[in-house]
């Protein structure tokens, strides 16, 4: 053992008398390709359709939601099984892919706030977690409580308490799911939640990554158009994923454990009037589209105009004759976002939601990104 020990130092010490030796542009670029780890590329999936094995090869996490909760305890419906069971069947053709249920959704997790205020409630909670995951065969569970402590769907229960009984119930799903399990939620990219929603510096030493939800950032209760899934600030809008980064960073969050968010779907608002192509300008929202019919979507009137924001790096649509306005994501702010990702060493880049993909989508030009990363 001591030989052993010897020789492991020797070639610690002639490694770094290696790395000592290379200077300048050298050696950062072999600190570069040390560094180098591969993105994780996660995807939300809602049973609305099959999946195709290019994608499923393209993805390391899928996320079926959503379950919600029945009573004290996630409930798996008939609809549920047969997804889920589709998705265990998809490990046949990747076998590093995780499958994840994830808790709750936009509306729902209406009761989260009560089941979640008692002892029992996490208790229960969690055993059904890991009773699920044993039935079919799944990775880990990742939270979507929209939100913690601050106001969400409308009329759901929230209070102060929150914030402390969501570190409860993760610390109680670590201890019941053992080590192995993947633990993840989603977090808001916005400032009222990152301030008063989570105990960071309790929760992310028990949870695997966190999911920054770096869209909606301008929704449906926005009565002005903006970026609802900018990469960067503005002098006009703060909200950007790299703001929500920066924030994370600041309160000791590591950049290994933050997923970078990407929308798939674009949100589209009217009324909007012919000025600065309609960015930042009054208007009311009116429905979100996927991303894979979008170009239907502008084809169907004239006068839809693309333009490109260089300082928020993201792309919009405006018509100034329809008064219509589209915020969204496509190939190219993805493609940024992917880069980002990467430069900055992040866990990886997820995605609401992959239906909303085209064949040879968005999806392509993640992975693209990062084989040229790799490769560098």
């Amino acid at each position: 053992m001591r030989k052993l020990l010897i020789l492991l130092t020797g070639i610690s010490i002639l490694s770094a008398s290696c790395v000592n030796s290379v200077s300048g542009d050298s050696k950062n670029e072999l600190q570069k390709q040390v560094q180098k780890k591969d993105l994780e590329v996660i995807a939300y999936w809602t049973g609305s359709d099959s999946i195709s094995n290019k994608k499923i090869k393209q993805l390391d996490q899928i996320i079926y939601s959503f379950l919600h909760l029945e009573e004290n305890r996630l409930k798996v419906n008939e609809r549920d099984s047969i997804r889920l069971i589709y998705l265990k069947e998809q490990k046949q053709i990747n076998p590093e892919l995780k499958v994840l249920i994830s808790l709750g959704g936009w509306g729902g997790c209406e009761t989260c706030s009560d089941v979640f205020s008692t002892e029992k409630g996490i208790e229960d909670f969690a055993s059904s977690v890991k009773d699920i995951l044993i039935e079919y065969n799944a990775d880990g569970i990742d939270l979507d409580w929209e939100y913690p402590a601050i106001s969400g769907y409308q009329g759901h229960t929230f209070k102060p308490e929150d914030k402390q009984n969501f570190t409860l119930l993760v610390e109680e799903l670590r201890n019941i799911l053992g080590p192995d399990k993947v633990i993840s939620f989603a977090a808001g990219g916005f400032r009222n939640y990152l301030d008063n929603s989570i105990e960071w510096k309790k929760v992310m030493p028990m949870v695997d990554h966190v999911n920054l939800m770096s869209y909606d950032m301008v929704g449906g209760g926005s009565t002005s158009t903006g970026h609802h899934t900018s990469l960067l600030s503005t002098k006009d809008q703060n909200r950007s994923a790299d703001e929500a980064i920066k924030y994370l960073d600041s309160v000791g969050i590591p950049s290994e454990k933050i997923v970078l968010g990407a929308a798939f779907y674009a949100r589209v608002f009217e009324n909007v009037q012919d000025s600065l192509n309609g960015l930042h300008q009054p208007g009311k929202f009116k429905e979100a589209i996927l991303y894979k019919d979008i170009d239907a979507y502008i084809k169907s009137s004239p006068g839809f105009e693309y333009l490109w924001d260089s300082e928020a790096q993201a792309p919009y649509i405006y018509n100034a004759e329809k008064g219509e306005f589209i915020t969204y994501d496509d190939s190219l702010s993805v493609s940024k976002k992917t880069k980002y990702a990467l430069e900055n060493n992040l866990k990886g880049i997820m995605f609401w939601r992959l239906s909303g993909d085209k064949p040879e989508g968005l999806l392509e030009v993640i992975n693209d990104e990062r084989k040229k990363f790799k490769n560098k």
